[in-house]
């Protein structure tokens, strides 16, 4: 059978979307980008200011801050003692910790929390968080692995409080066009679509190596120690990983997230971004299948280079899907042929009547000469005022968020299952109910993790 890339519809010109089409798809896509109220609510009202506390006040940590700001920051927390000072000349008057565990004993003087450390401690601070029911904003990826993602959205639906993934891009009014425009067939029924990014940051085979430069060059662990920078608390940085010496290409900045055992590389940090778009727009939760593609797998090196495609099932009246991602110098057949416009990154939608290219800003209707004079939908998402700002209004009215941990917890298992299936080697069947790769037992090691004494996340 052939692919739908290859035989869509030239009847594409001039077409409208009836009004019955508009309000049923209306309601599907608002159904899809809200879910129920917090129930505990801590501010009194609007007005007051929420009392917050900060988990990992560096990097990426700092930005959120920032974006928070509004509020009563009453709390800081970094294993950097560097990160904390620089955070608290902004903030003077906040309690400062190094261990979030430590935090938590005066979980009475605050009302929420914003998780920004590296991937391999979210879990960690978010289920604390979750558990002494105080509102929850994490960066992405959301977990670690696929076991922590469900555990995390669990807890988060038995709390009820305001839950967000940092997916600043899920805020624009591109990604809410597209989704409009996806949901209410403009481009007919979607069948295929493909998501690829060019960062190629991971191990590298040679080839690659001479083509795109990783901000990190080294292909194994390192044998020899480094001294610990001053006032950093390597042994609180671990958390739960395996305890190894400290060198830096383990910290400071991203270089972390390419290692198996702090992260998981381009597939969930990327992924949480453009695999989001696809995610929202087709009602995508569990896959039914996974198969992944790639160079050997690495030990302890997440890859540069890799593609895994999702099989999904029937979503109501949405038709089976498949859903393939590239990273690295993998690329659709379609881009590389030079039948779509080459983007750097972007996102594809193969419908039975025409194809739409995404990224983050902007987005076509494809064949363009087809879709000249179409009359687009009428906008019927609501604006964002921003990811935080979606936040904050939950935790104080019980508004809605759009990456709660009830969407954002099946997003993160997806991407995670991509990797799992990557290290694998084989084409797993997902039960999504028991958690388990039917076909393939072996997977089961890459969907939990033993953590290292003195760390449980239960």
């Amino acid at each position: 059978m052939s692919s739908p890339i290859s035989s869509i519809s030239a009847n594409c010109r001039k077409r409208t979307v009836t009004r019955r089409q508009f309000l049923a798809s209306s309601a599907l896509a608002a159904g899809a980008a809200t879910v129920a109220a917090p129930a505990i609510l801590r501010a009194a009202g609007p007005n007051e200011k929420l009392n917050i506390a900060i988990i990992g006040a560096g990097g990426r940590g700092a930005s959120n801050t920032h974006d928070v700001q509004t509020e009563n920051i009453v709390a800081l927390c970094d294993v950097s003692e560097p990160n904390l000072d620089r955070a608290a000349q902004s903030f003077p008057k906040a309690r400062r910790f190094a261990d979030f565990r430590k935090l938590f004993d005066h979980a009475g003087e605050f009302d929420a929390v914003v998780v920004s450390t590296c991937e391999h401690t979210h879990a960690f601070a978010t289920l604390a968080a979750l558990q002494l029911g105080k509102h929850v904003y994490c960066e992405k990826p959301l977990t670690h692995n696929v076991w922590e993602a469900r555990m995390i959205r669990e807890a988060a639906a038995k709390a009820k409080v305001a839950t967000q993934m940092g997916i600043q891009i899920h805020a624009t009014e591109n990604y809410r066009r597209v989704v409009e425009l996806v949901q209410s067939k403009a481009i007919g029924a979607v069948r295929e679509a493909h998501v690829w990014v060019s960062r190629a940051w991971g191990w590298q085979s040679e080839e690659e190596a001479r083509t795109h430069q990783d901000i990190v060059s080294v292909r194994d662990r390192p044998g020899e120690a480094q001294p610990v920078p001053k006032g950093l608390s390597w042994d609180l940085w671990l958390g739960p990983a395996p305890e190894r010496p400290f060198h830096n290409v383990y910290v400071p900045g991203p270089k972390w997230y390419r290692w198996w055992d702090f992260g998981n590389g381009t597939m969930s940090d990327l992924g949480s971004h453009w695999n989001d778009l696809p995610f929202w727009a087709l009602k995508l939760q569990a896959p039914l299948t996974i198969e992944a593609k790639g160079p050997p797998p690495h030990a302890e090196i997440a890859p540069a280079s890799m593609q895994a495609t999702y099989e999904y099932g029937s979503r109501g009246e949405l038709p089976p899907v498949t859903l393939t991602w590239y990273q690295g110098v993998n690329k659709p057949a379609i881009w590389t042929e030079g039948r779509i416009p080459r983007w750097d990154s972007g996102v594809l939608f193969v419908g039975d009547k025409g194809m739409l290219l995404s990224d983050y800003d902007k987005h076509v209707l494809l064949p363009e000469k087809e879709f000249e004079g179409f009359a687009r939908p009428q906008p019927w998402i609501p604006r964002s005022p921003g990811q935080h700002a979606e936040w904050i209004a939950a935790c104080k009215s019980g508004s809605a968020t759009t990456c709660n941990f009830g969407y954002s917890g099946w997003l993160t298992e997806a991407n995670h299952l991509g990797n799992v299936a990557y290290r694998t080697g084989k084409k797993l069947e997902w039960d999504a109910e028991r958690l388990t790769c039917p076909n393939a037992p072996e997977a089961s090691r890459f969907l939990k993790r033993e953590y290292r004494a003195g760390w449980q996340l239960a």
